[in-house]
């Protein structure tokens, strides 16, 4: 019952997830390609959907593996590779949504202030700092290539941590720091940096609020200017990833501390793994889902 109970989560979650990231990376890819207005913020959200899709489909087959227990499915390099995409891509998401929160910060703010000049103009403008965040998190995950194994493969008198289907080698306590001291800085400075922005956005939303109570209308000021529904969108984004990093955070130090493996903490973590990824795409669509002005010409 508890196979079928995590097979019915990861499911109700995996599938939509793929289906809305799948659905915002064409709609993105369709409007830089043939669309007239080239905006830099469209490869921001093809990039954040492919990481979705990454992290989806990663470790939707380890947990696939691990559910039904496929016995020898992954080999060495299966789990090598399923591990460390899901590690990398994760990194892309936390590196990308701070990006993204960013330039909605800097694009929305007044014209007079210094942060306009930060403003990238073309998408060529966002691409180095996508590949920079490629470089960091395939450096920062290299190590799982070296202590990843199979369980088929693994030498039982060798002590290791049990990660889904495949284990985890012990590595030497400098190796073992180091990458989770890098891990700490990358999550520390990109959680700063989205904190920053997302204050920023939410005293400009708060300063438009106060600027539509003087119109006349309230019918007119339900109107908002795409400017705004696109900041609103990215501070529910803001506020969605830090919920499910920081719960998931809580609990894998919770589960690690006291070392219980209750199926009822299994099938929340699956939840907050997916969680970020399935829901983002659908927050980003409803975006562009709008009631059309019908008071224009008012």
């Amino acid at each position: 019952m508890n196979k079928i109970t995590q097979a019915i989560v990861f499911l109700s979650l995996a599938g939509p997830g793929v289906v809305g990231n799948i659905l915002v990376f064409m709609r993105y890819v369709y409007t830089s390609a043939l669309g007239t207005e080239k905006r830099p913020i469209d490869l921001i959200l093809i990039h954040l959907a492919l990481s979705n899709l990454i992290i989806i489909c990663s470790t939707g087959v380890t947990d696939i593996v691990t559910v039904f227990y496929f016995r020898n499915f992954l080999g060495d390099i299966g789990c090598k590779m399923m591990v460390y995409l899901a590690r990398m891509a994760r990194g892309l998401s936390i590196c990308t949504t701070c990006l993204l929160s960013v330039v909605q910060a800097v694009t929305i703010s007044p014209r007079t202030t210094i942060w306009t000049k930060l403003k990238p103009q073309t998408s060529c403008q966002v691409l180095p700092f996508l590949l920079l965040f490629w470089i960091v998190n395939v450096l920062i995950s290299s190590n799982l290539l070296s202590y990843i194994k199979a369980g088929s493969s693994l030498n039982r008198s060798v002590a290791a941590t049990f990660i889904g289907h495949c284990y985890m080698l012990p590595s030497r306590h400098i190796i073992k720091w180091l990458f989770l001291s890098l891990m700490t800085l990358r999550d520390v400075i990109f959680q700063s940096l989205m904190g920053w922005s997302s204050g920023s956005m939410a005293l400009h939303l708060y300063k438009h609020h106060k600027h539509v109570l003087y119109l006349h209308s309230s019918r007119f000021a339900n109107n908002s200017p795409p400017e705004i529904r696109a900041t609103w969108s990215v501070l529910i984004l803001m506020a969605f990833f830090l919920f499910f990093y920081w719960v998931d955070f809580i609990l894998s130090f919770y589960t690690g501390f006291t070392v219980t493996h209750d199926s009822t903490l299994l099938n929340i973590k699956v939840f907050l793994e997916f969680g970020y990824a399935s829901f983002s795409p659908y927050v980003l669509i409803s975006r562009d889902v709008h009631p059309p002005n019908v008071l224009h010409a008012h």
